[in-house]
């Protein structure tokens, strides 16, 4: 049996909640169908998903590419089409691109070790020190803090996934929910063994008496727990906190069948600082997002 999941005209965090919907009540060794044809915009988060989505499947599925050629030739540019076909049957016509000026501050990339981070991190400097404070008005100190959180979160990939995932890193400008401000996005994402199953591999580990997804996101973003015993693991994400809440931004992590939100001191997001009961998707998928500073 084969069946079609339809993905939203707009690919982002939220909407990506409708994929997963359709997906997870089904065996993971059912063919499935992505349908991107009718897909107008989509988010690095949007893209690294999909790419997450896939990796997930016990069957290799099938990709209807979008028809928009705009969509495809961002799409193209973003080299999702070029990690997509190896996890993907690709159906429908590929636009490719010649290298142009662009907001991508990093393409899709695969992440599976730590040589994969350190490549991240020396590829998007001076990208970023460009986009950071020529295009959104922040502090020059602020680009290595940025890269310092984007390495944090690729290493989260390596020790704790188990099997990959993929980092994407844009600027674009948000026309609804900050009036036409400019906004870099990091997003992450990895189909592996999630936050919570990562805590109850640490040695000596002992289940409360509420455990869930939602618990193990709290427990991890906000209380630093680790895994690992090393004294200072699992302060990263706690880093990564507090340089997203000095820059007004939004920290969202997606494990399991709950997300977790840092939300901004300011007023341009109304996102619920824990949601759980969602669709269950494994792995982490991780997104920052840091406004324009305005005067």
């Amino acid at each position: 049996m084969t069946t079609i999941i339809n993905v939203p005209h707009s690919l982002e965090d939220k909407s990506f909640e409708q994929v997963l919907d359709q997906v997870a009540p089904l065996p993971l060794d059912e063919k499935i169908i992505v349908d991107t044809r009718h897909a107008r915009w989509a988010s690095p988060y949007g893209l690294t998903a999909l790419l997450a989505l896939a990796q997930s499947r016990a069957e290799r599925p099938i990709l209807y590419v979008p028809e928009a050629e705009n969509v495809s030739t961002y799409w193209s540019r973003m080299d999702f089409f070029k990690h997509a076909a190896e996890l993907y049957e690709l159906q429908g016509r590929v636009k490719s691109t010649k290298a142009a000026e662009t907001s991508v501050l990093l393409e899709v990339t695969s992440i599976s070790k730590s040589d994969d981070v350190h490549s991240v991190v020396d590829k998007i400097q001076q990208r970023a020190q460009d986009a950071l404070v020529k295009n959104l008005n922040l502090d020059a100190k602020i680009t290595m803090r940025f890269t310092m959180a984007l390495s944090e979160v690729c290493q989260n990939i390596v020790e704790h996934a188990g099997r990959g995932g993929w980092v994407a890193v844009q600027t674009y400008t948000w026309r609804v929910r900050l009036g036409g401000r400019k906004v870099v996005v990091i997003a992450v994402a990895d189909p592996g063994i999630g936050f919570r199953q990562s805590l109850e591999s640490a040695p000596g580990f002992q289940r409360k008496d509420r455990w869930d997804d939602g618990q193990a996101l709290e427990e991890t973003v906000m209380r630093g727990a680790s895994r690992f015993r090393d004294p200072g693991r699992g302060q990263g994400l706690a880093g990564v906190r507090r340089f997203v809440g000095n820059w007004d931004g939004k920290l969202s992590i997606r494990s399991g069948t709950a997300r977790i939100a840092v939300l901004p001191k300011g007023d341009w997001d109304e996102d619920e600082p824990l949601v759980e009961d969602l669709s269950y998707f494994p792995g982490a998928q991780v997104q920052i997002t840091i406004p324009e500073r305005v005067a």
